[in-house]
């Protein structure tokens, strides 16, 4: 991974605490998962989300090569290099990056996290890192409320539970632009990737994002920022991250669904 990250030291050390089933239970905060034994923690919970985060990583190094690319999973956003915390164990949106900076292939990112809560974890991973800028459009009331982190965030766009599908996507767009375009006035111009967090918890009825976008509202979203991307000519990685209710997969399938309509994707179908 990166020299100047110091992922390559602490992650593994974090990576053998969160064998211990306590640590597990803290991480995704249920209690019973402190009494298994720790070779159904590793088969059931862990090796799968270890394949979700490689899943990022990979998918970020295919963004480079195609323009794009989705891993339909990961985007574990509040984790870091160091922790874990609200039901994230790997911090695959660091690893990510990190890996594409060790391999030279991009020199600036940004994370465009529209995940309904705070991406607390890579905003402290990246802290002091001028080669990320990350922008987070959350809502403050809900989790993690980590203050510490909020000042990690180069652009915070703040919604809640009376945000409406209108004035959500005008803003979104409008920001989004703004730091995309901003960035072109910068030595070296503009940015080489962008790690897209689409969590689909601000869906209406989500018991944890506590917001009320519509699915057609999401489906605007994630069109908004794929197509700023094929604009600007930057390759884009989509993770799905949060999202609590049945409906979410289907509503990810008809957005992606639409991408391709769109013609912002190719899935080679027609």
């Amino acid at each position: 991974m990166c020299s100047d990250c110091p992922y390559c030291t602490d992650f593994p050390r974090y990576l053998k605490s969160v064998r211990n089933p306590l640590k597990a239970a803290q991480i995704v905060e249920i209690p019973l998962v402190g009494c298994l034994p720790p070779c159904v923690i590793e088969s059931k919970l862990l090796h799968p989300l270890r394949l979700q985060a490689g899943g990022s990583v990979l998918a970020a190094n295919l963004a480079l090569k195609h323009g794009w690319a989705i891993n339909v999973g990961g985007g574990f956003h509040h984790a870091s290099y160091s922790d874990g915390g609200g039901f994230c164990f790997y911090a695959d949106i660091t690893m990510a990056i990190c890996d594409l900076f060790d391999k030279k292939a991009i020199t600036n990112a940004i994370v465009v996290d529209v995940d309904a809560h705070q991406g607390n974890g890579h905003a402290r991973d990246f802290a002091n890192n001028e080669n990320v800028f990350v922008f987070d459009v959350f809502n403050p009331y809900v989790y993690p409320h980590d203050r510490e982190a909020r000042q990690f965030i180069n652009k915070a766009v703040h919604v809640n539970s009376h945000t409406t599908d209108t004035s959500y996507i005008s803003e979104l767009r409008k920001q989004l632009t703004q730091c995309l375009e901003n960035r072109q006035n910068l030595t070296p111009p503009g940015f080489d990737f962008i790690l897209y967090n689409a969590g689909t918890d601000c869906l209406f009825g989500d018991p944890l994002g506590a917001m009320n976008l519509s699915p057609q509202c999401i489906i605007s979203r994630d069109e908004v920022v794929f197509k700023l991307a094929r604009d600007k000519g930057i390759p884009i990685c989509m993770l799905t991250s949060g999202g609590y209710q049945k409906n979410n997969a289907h509503l990810i399938a008809k957005s992606i669904e639409n991408l391709h309509s769109k013609n912002l994707i190719n899935l080679g179908i027609n």
